[in-house]
């Protein structure tokens, strides 16, 4: 398999873990997103170290903790825990729906940024579907008489997250550790902080009350570091434009779960933006594919 093949399969698998995370955090409702957030860096890093010290890379990690490297990595942590808390209080306040339209719009925003910054360039058929896309978000903002928050912090806090992982050329499994190390620390003294009474009642923490709930809250640590690993793996192998085509995948999943799970019904709006965007996405496919047939003709 091509590197470029391998990229796909991990971006695919990545998506759909995403895609269906959304009945995991539903089971964590009643623990506060912050806390929730916490956990899920704490365990992440815990499971990180672990896994690479089983790898014999941790002197790895002096290479990626060099300040250049360490300020681009830190950027991309700060991206990431945006988006995971956006999407994680969008699940406990009953906003699935909203949050898939979020991840919608952010392979727009990647292959925008593609364009944009690594001077990517795009078919006819491309640029129509970025425009329809567009349009959609657009009428979704003002028939609803409001911007679309949701779908856009999570859009834009994902978008830069790429860009920002296709400049790493360090090692994936190295680059997301030093993603939830740099926050680790915070997230203890946060938790230490709830079982002291540092921000109101002590034992305020809901780890160790419930079991099911406890044993989320660390299986969250997998959750994170799968997923992340295999987008730091596909985003080094695969033009942004195409990274940002198959992340479709990751909504549409979110979208099932939302409307058929989480019992959160699509607007009138909304079921009028999703056939555009599914179009948009045939025409980007399309091209995608006349490109992919050509390059295989042979020359005369």
């Amino acid at each position: 398999m091509t590197e470029a093949g391998k990229g796909v399969v991990a971006i695919i698998s990545c998506c759909t873990i995403w895609g269906l995370s959304g009945l995991f955090f539903a089971v964590l409702r009643r623990v506060p997103v912050i806390e929730v957030l916490a956990h899920r860096t704490l365990w992440s890093a815990v499971l990180f170290m672990i896994i690479l010290a089983l790898k014999g890379k941790l002197p790895a990690l002096r290479v990626a903790l060099r300040p250049k490297s360490l300020g681009i990595i830190t950027l991309a942590s700060l991206c990431v825990t945006a988006n995971w808390f956006t999407y994680v209080w969008a699940i406990h306040n009953g906003h699935p729906v909203e949050a898939s339209f979020g991840y919608y719009i952010s392979p727009l925003l990647s292959v925008m940024l593609g364009v944009v910054v690594l001077r990517e360039k795009l078919g006819s058929l491309q640029v129509v579907a970025i425009g329809l896309v567009a349009v959609a978000v657009i009428y979704m903002g003002i028939a609803q008489g409001h911007a679309p928050v949701i779908p856009l912090i999570l859009a834009v806090t994902f978008g830069m997250y790429g860009l920002i992982k296709k400049q790493l050329k360090t090692e994936p499994l190295v680059t997301v550790t030093v993603e939830v190390l740099v926050l680790a620390p915070i997230s203890a003294v946060y938790l230490i902080g709830l079982e002291l009474g540092w921000f109101g009642p002590a034992h305020a923490g809901h780890f160790g009350r419930d079991t099911t709930e406890t044993l989320f809250l660390v299986l969250s640590a997998c959750l994170t570091a799968v997923p992340l690993m295999l987008f730091s793996y596909a985003a080094q192998r695969l033009r942004l434009a195409t990274l940002g085509l198959i992340q479709y995948l990751n909504p549409t999943l979110q979208l099932t779960v939302a409307v058929l799970l989480l019992a959160d019904p699509l607007q009138p709006v909304q079921m009028m933006v999703l056939p555009v965007i599914w179009l948009a996405l045939a025409l980007y496919s399309l091209s995608g594919f006349r490109g992919a047939a050509r390059k295989a003709q042979p020359s005369a």
